[in-house]
């Protein structure tokens, strides 16, 4: 059976679940007790018959875990069994600070692997050229066919200074490739612009001549909202005309902050409410303060937007707020509560709800769900601008170099444009190895009895300009808002000059 559960690595951890809710309380049966006796002695004849007949010994402890985890698995993809040691491990992702890598992982059902969600921006991770949608095949030699998601967290957090090995199959790419990490503490920037100013600050004005900004938000966090007022109060100081808000490749993060941002730019109405089986229903409702209310907008959203970047574009879109452009996110919306069980030092984290847009449409992507269902957030009409795995690595690429200035030269093309066979490296080699007393103004006399190598064309130190068609789509749809709302002003000055 396929199984894909999702982990949350750092300040992510607590996904858009909100603040993780503990509920403790007694076992539910909603059926008669005599049809639960019967299965439980079921479950229990079962375990004994492993106990006394399987090939190898078994651990009964370790039996009855992977039988919880095997009855969460089929739930969903965010449903587990936690035991004592995976609990503590799990409260340091929640407290937003630990010694990682920097990465958000899930289970792969298809491939049976850990597939990276998202590395997370300046981490070492991001910086090492792990890309989301990454397969991680190992973890310093060990395979990680079959491994949880919690052996994972377990395998790649550690001690910051000390090193992790991966190998990594990109997306698109038949090898997969080594890559060395130092573990560091993972505390990650949540809002950043387009470029850095020489002070290191973010330049926050994409177009300075249209009078257009550009704020990204990596990830949700308790300051994400503060910070986005900062960013939109500096960029009101120079006249903003309209905004880009870039929500590619956040995974997600706290609920608070997703409606705390949402409700920068909406006036009223629902941003968020979340239903399920046996809970309350809850709304999120816009608070009437906006001070951005009228500002044009246009969302970016990608393949691994989730969670509550979900919430924030389906919002804006469906209160007809803003445009959303990119391709249908990734489809996280639900609700995890932390459950203590009877022994006090293990805990289900169970799914118990799920979120919905202001429309009342579903944005969780449930295990069965097609991809002709209602979920996640679709890019506006004729806004789908879809990237191939060759283009989103080649964002990412020119995205990091922005992010990390000191990697701009590490990113630069540095291989020959033109390969030479074995043969005629060895032939070059041979000629250094008689030239290098010569003088660099002076050739050698050339020997007519050896045929002339191939020239080899070196690529130029720095890359071509990337083109992030995404972002160029949103400029252009971004223009026609400005120039739509400017056109009334102008027409109204027209016609005072003419009086």
């Amino acid at each position: 059976m396929s199984r894909r559960r999702g982990l949350h690595l750092a300040l992510a951890a607590a996904a858009v679940g909100g603040a993780l809710v503990w509920a403790a309380g007694p076992l539910r049966a909603d059926k008669p007790r005599d049809e639960m006796m019967e299965l439980y002695g079921l479950f229990v004849d079962a375990v004994e018959k492993v106990e006394a007949n399987y090939v190898h010994p078994v651990n009964r402890k370790e039996l009855l875990e992977s039988a919880l985890e095997g009855m969460l698995q089929n739930l969903d993809q965010h449903s587990s069994y936690i035991n004592m040691g995976e609990w503590r491990q799990f409260r340091k992702q929640i407290e937003g600070k630990f010694g990682g890598i920097g990465i958000q992982v899930g289970i792969d059902g298809d491939a049976g692997r850990l597939r990276v969600i998202s590395p997370m921006v300046g981490t070492p991770a991001y910086e090492g050229g792990i890309l989301a949608g990454d397969l991680i095949m190992e973890i310093d030699g060990h395979s990680t066919e079959g491994m949880s998601s919690d052996k994972a967290v377990e395998a790649l957090t550690g001690r910051p200074g000390t090193d992790v090995e991966l190998s990594v199959l990109h997306e698109g790419a038949e090898e997969p490739t080594a890559i060395k990490l130092t573990r560091a503490i993972i505390e990650v920037p949540s809002v950043m612009g387009e470029t850095r100013r020489k002070d290191g600050g973010w330049d926050y004005m994409l177009d300075k001549e249209k009078k257009i900004g550009y704020v990204r938000i990596s990830n949700f966090v308790q300051s994400t909202g503060e910070d986005l007022r900062k960013a939109l109060d500096e960029l009101k100081d120079q006249d903003v005309k309209g905004l880009v808000l870039d929500l590619r490749d956040d995974p997600g993060g706290l609920l608070s902050a997703a409606v705390e941002v949402a409700d920068l730019f909406l006036s009223e109405g629902d941003i968020v409410s979340t239903k399920g089986r046996n809970t309350i229903p809850k709304s999120y409702v816009a608070q009437h303060d906006s001070p951005y209310e009228d500002l044009p907008m246009v969302v970016l959203v990608n393949q691994n937007s989730a969670s509550a970047s979900e919430i924030v574009s389906a919002a804006l879109q469906d209160h007809k707020r803003a445009t959303v452009v990119g391709q249908r996110s990734y489809g996280k919306g639900s609700v995890q509560n932390i459950m203590e069980l009877e022994d006090g030092n293990s805990v289900l984290k169970l799914t118990v709800a799920s979120y919905h847009r202001p429309s009342g449409e579903n944005i969780h992507r449930f295990r069965d769900a097609k991809v002709t269902d209602k979920w996640g957030v679709t890019p506006d009409e004729g806004m789908e601008v879809k990237l191939t795995p060759a283009e989103y690595r080649d964002w990412f690429l020119a995205r990091r170099a922005k992010d990390l200035p000191a990697l701009a030269k590490l990113n630069a093309p540095k291989k020959p444009m033109e390969t030479h066979s074995d043969a005629e490296k060895a032939q070059e080699n041979k000629e250094k190895v008689e030239t290098k007393d010569v003088p660099k103004d002076e050739k050698p006399p050339a020997d007519p009895t050896k045929p002339e190598p191939p020239k080899t064309v070196v690529a130029p130190e720095t890359a071509p300009p990337f083109v992030d068609k995404v972002l160029d789509k949103a400029l252009e749809v971004l223009k026609a808002k400005i120039q739509a709302a400017d056109a009334p002003q102008a027409e109204e000055e027209k016609d005072k000059k003419a009086a």
